[in-house]
């Protein structure tokens, strides 16, 4: 399963840094790990993440 997420605008790289990881950290812990993420003209982010499928 697959979960997108915005993160909103974050014009500075430290608080863009800081509102992915923080992010990532929170999925984390509903077992969702981050496979990629871009970084769109209007300073937002847009983060995939994949959680691991129970077999």
């Amino acid at each position: 399963m697959y979960k997108t997420i915005v993160i909103e605008y974050a014009p500075k790289a430290d608080d863009m840094a800081l509102k992915v990881e923080e992010k990532a950290n929170e999925m984390l812990k509903e077992g969702y790990t981050l496979i990629t993420m871009s970084i769109t003209g209007s300073a937002k982010a847009i983060l995939i993440f994949k959680k691991k499928e129970k077999k």
